[in-house]
C-alpha cells in the first residue's frame, strides 16, 4: 500500500479526519487508549471528537461510569468503556500476570499478600472509592510498604484480576491528574459479552487503527505473535485483507469535508504509539525524537497529513511559544489552530 494511501486510511480509522459525536463515541470507536498520561489520554478522545470538545466532558464520562481506565495490555493504563473492561481483560490478562510475575516475586507479592489487601480494600472502596493515597494508607495499615512500586504492583494485580478500576475524577482546580480506585462490581452496570472474545479484540483493533498486521496488534494487544495470529483467524470474514498480510475495517466511517489537515496528538497517543512499524507515519530520522526514549516516553506529535512534522508540549500550547517542527508545515496556520484547540480544551 502507498504510504499516502496508508495514512488517510489510518486518520480515517483514528477519527481524525472521520471524528465522532461524542467522547464516549469516540472511546468506543478506539476500544482502548494509551493513558499512563491521563491528560493526553482525554485528549486522544477530544481530538477523535467534532466540535469544541472541554476536558471537563471526558471527565464527566468518567464520573459517570462510561468511561474507566485500568491496566488492559502491556502493563500500561488505558482509558475503556466501562462496558468493555470485562471482556477485554479476558484476552489480556494472563499474559499481563505472566510478564508482572518476575517483578512481583521480587516485590514479595504473593498470594497470601494479595488476599489481605483485597480483605482490607474492599469495605473501603465501597461508597465512592478511594485515591491512590488514600489506597496506600490502607496498605500501611496492614503492614504492608507501598512504597518501591509495591502498591503500583498490587493496584495493577487487583485491576487485571477485574476487582477495581480507575473511576470518577478527583475534582481540584486546574488540570487534575487523579482518579478514584473504584470497585467493578458497584461502579460498572452494564458488561459486554462478545461470543469470540479474542476475535473481537482483533476486529476492534483494526476497526480502530487499521491498515495494521498482525505484528502490528500483537504489539498494541502485548499477546503472543502465535495469539495474535490465532485472533486474526478468528477475525476471518469480519476484516479486509487489501493486501497481503494488511487489514482493514470491513466498513469504514465517511470522512468529514471540514477535516484540518493538521493534528495536535498528545503524548502517547494511539495514531503512533501503537504500531510495530511506525515509519508508515513518522520518518526514520525523526523516530528517536518522538520515543519512546530511554525514559520511556513518547512525545506528543504536531502531524500533517497523517505524517509527523514536530513535537510539541502543552506548555507550547498554553503559552503560545513554538512548537518544535522537524519540517515546515504546508499550512503553518493550521499548526497554530491546532495548538489553539488543545489550549481550549484544556482551558476552564
Amino acid at each position: 500500500m502507498k504510504t499516502a494511501t496508508l495514512r488517510a486510511e489510518r486518520l480515517r480509522s483514528h477519527r481524525l479526519s472521520a471524528p465522532t459525536r461524542t467522547v464516549t463515541d469516540a472511546a468506543a470507536h478506539m476500544l482502548a487508549v494509551q493513558s499512563q498520561d491521563f491528560t493526553a489520554g482525554r485528549w486522544a478522545l477530544a481530538v477523535r471528537t467534532r466540535g469544541d470538545v472541554r476536558l471537563r466532558d471526558v471527565d464527566r464520562a468518567f464520573d459517570r461510569g462510561r468511561l474507566v481506565r485500568a491496566w488492559t495490555m502491556r502493563g500500561t493504563l488505558h482509558t475503556v468503556p466501562s462496558r468493555d473492561l470485562g471482556w477485554v481483560l479476558q484476552v489480556t490478562a494472563d499474559r499481563q500476570r505472566q510478564q508482572a510475575a518476575s517483578r512481583q516475586w521480587d516485590l514479595g507479592i504473593d498470594e497470601a499478600m494479595i488476599t489481605a489487601v483485597v480483605a482490607a480494600l474492599t469495605p473501603r472502596l465501597r461508597d465512592g472509592g478511594l485515591t491512590r493515597g488514600e489506597v496506600f494508607e490502607v496498605l500501611q495499615g496492614i503492614g504492608i510498604d507501598p512504597t518501591g512500586q509495591r502498591g503500583i504492583h498490587l493496584l495493577f494485580r487487583l485491576t487485571i484480576d477485574g476487582l477495581i478500576c480507575q473511576g470518577p475524577v478527583v475534582p481540584r482546580e486546574g488540570i487534575t491528574r487523579e482518579q478514584r480506585f473504584v470497585l467493578v462490581e458497584e461502579h460498572i452496570r452494564e458488561h459486554a459479552a462478545p461470543d469470540d472474545p479474542l476475535g473481537e479484540l482483533f476486529v476492534r483493533y483494526i476497526d480502530g487503527h487499521g491498515p495494521a498486521s498482525v505484528a502490528d496488534f500483537a504489539w498494541w494487544s502485548g499477546l503472543t505473535l502465535g495469539q495474535a495470529r490465532e485472533a486474526a483467524d478468528h477475525a476471518s470474514g469480519r476484516v479486509e485483507q487489501v493486501e497481503e498480510g494488511l487489514f482493514s475495517a470491513a466498513a469504514r466511517p465517511r470522512r468529514t469535508s471540514a477535516a484540518t489537515a493538521v493534528h495536535a496528538l498528545g503524548a502517547f497517543d494511539e495514531y503512533y504509539i501503537s504500531y510495530a512499524d511506525r515509519t508508515g507515519v513518522c520518518a526514520p530520522e525523526h523516530l528517536a525524537a518522538v520515543g519512546p526514549g530511554k525514559n520511556g516516553m513518547v512525545r506528543a506529535t504536531l502531524i500533517e497529513d497523517g505524517r509527523v512534522i514536530g513535537c510539541w508540549t502543552h506548555a507550547v500550547a498554553l503559552r503560545d511559544t513554538p512548537p518544535e517542527l522537524f519540517e515546515g508545515p504546508r499550512d503553518p496556520a493550521a499548526v497554530d489552530a491546532a495548538l489553539a484547540r488543545f489550549a481550549s480544551f484544556a482551558g476552564d
